[in-house]
């Protein structure tokens, strides 16, 4: 059994204009890859083994990210079947001055756990122990049509 706060991934991108379009905001290709990671991340830590993106929700672009802020990215395991996991993640443009945060894009990731063979293999259980963890779970849980 696996803890969910033990899947929870966190990590950062600073816009850059290489990220960005002709209006100066980051392309969403970008943010939807850093979420891609930051998901296989989190599916990973919790199987202990490779895992695959099998299925993207829809993808919520709330507010660009204008060059020069960051990119904090979210991410964690909320429900899990024999090999499929689910993974909420979310994306914030984060001042890199004060540190405040505004959440910009959310998605639901579905991975599959594979074995060296690269065919589907069983992941554990998945164990919520903590407050902070509960309300991690109510919150991809209430805001996601795909929900377990």
């Amino acid at each position: 059994m696996v803890d969910l706060l033990d899947t929870y991934i966190e990590d950062r991108n600073r816009i850059q204009p290489h990220h960005a379009n002709n209006l100066g905001t980051a392309q969403g290709g970008y943010v939807l890859r850093w979420m891609d990671e930051v998901g296989a991340m989190s599916a990973m830590r919790f199987a202990g083994s490779p895992c695959v993106t099998a299925h993207i929700n829809s993808v919520d672009f709330e507010r660009p990210l204008e060059i020069g802020d960051i990119a904090y990215l979210e991410g964690y395991v909320y429900a899990a079947g024999r090999t499929s996991i689910r993974v909420r993640v979310r994306a914030f443009g984060e001042d890199p001055l004060t540190g405040e945060r505004e959440q910009t894009t959310q998605s639901f990731f579905v991975f599959v756990a594979i074995d060296a063979d690269r065919q589907p293999t069983p992941v554990p259980e998945l164990t919520v122990a903590s407050e902070r963890g509960e309300r991690l779970l109510a919150a991809a849980t209430g805001n996601n049509n795909h929900s377990p």
